[in-house]
């Protein structure tokens, strides 16, 4: 276990977390070997993680049915699923949060992405969810929409552990960060603790590359200097946001002026990990963004990927001049990232609140309503 690459992303302090639950993943003591063999220290889920696990198998079936008979909406037994999973995981993770003291071993639960526009109905809803967990290990998943903003900076204010999803833009991050911290001030000016607020910000990763890829590809089939720009950068874009969103974060985080307040930093988290492009490795998206302070959440089949062949070394500041050149360049060939990061957002809502749906319909079936 030593020669585990997975291991290894410790020492260069990466924090790995699983982008998966499911019961038996939990009741059959597999989880807890990952966080002893693998050294995974935290877990995120989502409507699509719940959907797979739910429609997908017959784990919950008894479950369903029972509280169906109790006269329970799918609603109502959708929370009850999610909550229990999300405390179980939680309670296996407990020993290593504190441990790490407050740093690692979460667990995080979306808010409904209905919720996504609606400031007051996420703020609500986020208050909720962290009474109903009541565990301190959990994260609550709100989305980086405008409306998400003042939320992010409500609930941070009240103690509630924030995850940010859905970030893809680097002046959105900005603005998350603002967010934060702002919440963190108001806090403070209560009178009120700060020391085990926790917040993540999940920059979501091979979605980009996946739109912007065919765009670079149409320019790679011309000739002459668009045609080599599109070549150079072709399948860099994510990893380049990446690397100047975690030169932000240090500006951000990284000075007397955010130590003074003694509150711990919100961490970046790379998030859509897996390689939606068969031609790229599958751990392309750890490989290139291994640094301090940062986390990975990647999903099962990426864990194993990387648990057979990661080369870990710290490789999050290398190339960050080149990273910053790429995305000044992009609209010589006529990229608009600001767009595209935009309809990225958008999109992800979109895909989340389908996903739900799709698990309320699977609920429905299995519960016979």
């Amino acid at each position: 276990m030593n020669n585990n690459p997975l291991k290894k992303l410790e020492s260069l302090g990466q924090s790995i977390w699983l982008d998966y639950i499911r019961r038996d993943l939990i009741t059959s003591g597999e989880l807890q070997k990952l966080i002893d063999e693998d050294g995974l220290r935290g877990m995120t889920s989502n409507p699509a993680i719940f959907e797979k696990a739910i429609a997908e198998s017959n784990l919950y079936d008894d479950e369903i049915k029972k509280m169906a008979l109790d006269g329970k909406d799918v609603n109502t037994i959708y929370e009850a699923i999610s909550q229990k999973d999300v405390q179980s995981a939680a309670d296996v993770f407990r020993p290593l949060y504190e441990k790490t003291d407050g740093k690692d071993g979460y667990v995080s639960l979306e808010v409904n992405p209905n919720l996504a526009h609606d400031t007051l109905g996420t703020i609500e809803e986020g208050r909720r969810l962290w009474i109903a967990l009541n565990r301190p290990n959990v994260l609550i998943k709100v989305p980086a929409t405008d409306e998400g903003l003042p939320a992010i900076r409500q609930l941070i204010s009240e103690g509630i552990n924030v995850n940010v999803t859905l970030l893809f833009a680097l002046p959105r991050y900005k603005e998350v960060a603002e967010a934060f911290i702002a919440g963190i001030t108001d806090r403070i000016n209560q009178g009120k603790p700060i020391n085990n607020i926790a917040s993540v910000a999940s920059f979501f990763l091979s979605r980009i590359d996946a739109v912007i890829d065919p765009k670079e590809a149409d320019f790679i089939a011309s000739e002459g200097e668009q045609g080599h720009f599109a070549t150079k950068i072709r399948g860099q874009v994510a990893i380049s946001s990446a690397k100047i969103a975690y030169k932000i974060y240090k500006e951000i985080f990284d000075n007397e002026q955010f130590r003074k307040l003694g509150a711990s930093p919100q961490r970046l988290l790379w998030a859509s990990t897996s390689s939606k492009n068969p031609k790229y490795s599958d751990v392309k998206y750890i490989e290139a963004l291994i640094g301090p302070n940062t986390v990975n959440t990647i999903p099962l089949k990426t864990l194993e990927a990387y648990r057979d062949h990661g080369d870990p070394a710290d490789t999050l500041e290398v190339d960050v001049e080149q990273a910053s050149w790429i995305l000044s360049e992009l609209t010589e060939i006529g990229i608009d990232l600001k767009s595209i990061t935009e309809e990225l957002k958008n999109d992800g809502v979109a895909k989340f609140i389908e996903a739900f749906d799709k698990l309320m319909e699977a609920l429905k079936n299995k519960s016979g309503k």
